[in-house]
């Protein structure tokens, strides 16, 4: 299969976590397959990406560079880097989005993360015009617009901010009522302590939605 984009992203073990944001978005990104009965209006804009966390933010290759050789890279990466225990995931609203965000100390995943965005740099194609008129409209801080050209996103190392997309930009008269339906539907399943002990590469194919192309462990 052919991917246009690549990205690192936690996403969960098999299981009844990884089954209910699935549903939830109406993708399952472990088989890219579209899967539930989503409402659009909540989820149609994350839907694309699957139930996942952001590691290393979405790529182009660099000319020169072959999907293989990010496999290969990907697989050493993750063998190198020890396995993360976080508290727990709640239910957050961030901005104008519903989310599920760690609980408790997140410095070691914050590493990680950091690691995964520079170790695996050589792969990235610097970011184009239009990506960066794209990023800047949000109206980044000084720090943030140097990582966005130095890194090829904003919100990395110390803006980086560990989170799992649920919805898109809600209004303010459908906030209470996703916050409940997102509470029922993921409450019986929210780790506490959540164990992250594996990573995996996902691609956007060429109709838009990213699929898993390999999980590899941790450690």
């Amino acid at each position: 299969m052919i991917f246009t984009r690549y990205a690192v992203y936690l996403t969960p073990d098999p299981g009844p976590l990884a089954q209910a944001g699935a549903t939830w978005l109406g993708w399952d990104i472990a088989t890219g397959s579209a899967v539930g009965t989503p409402d659009d209006s909540i989820t149609k804009r994350p839907r694309k990406y699957g139930f996942h966390g952001t590691i290393k933010p979405p790529f182009r290759l660099i000319d020169g560079q072959t999907p293989d050789g990010l496999k290969h890279a990907f697989k050493r990466f993750c063998a190198d880097v020890r396995p993360v225990m976080l508290q727990g995931l709640t239910l957050a609203q961030i901005g104008g989005f519903i989310a599920l965000v760690p609980t408790g100390d997140v410095s070691e995943l914050a590493n990680l993360a950091g690691r995964a965005v520079s170790d695996l740099d050589s792969f990235r194609a610097p970011p184009t015009d239009q990506d960066l008129v794209r990023r800047r409209q949000a109206r980044l801080t000084a720090d943030q617009d140097a990582n966005l050209l130095k890194w090829g996103y904003p919100y990395v190392f110390k803006d980086f901010r560990f989170h799992m997309t649920l919805t898109g930009p809600l209004k303010r008269d459908q906030l209470d009522t996703v916050i409940t339906q997102a509470n029922d539907h993921f409450a019986p399943c929210l780790p506490a302590p959540f164990s992250i002990k594996s990573l995996t590469l996902s691609g956007e194919r060429e109709d838009g939605m990213f699929q898993e192309i390999l999980r590899c462990p941790l450690g």
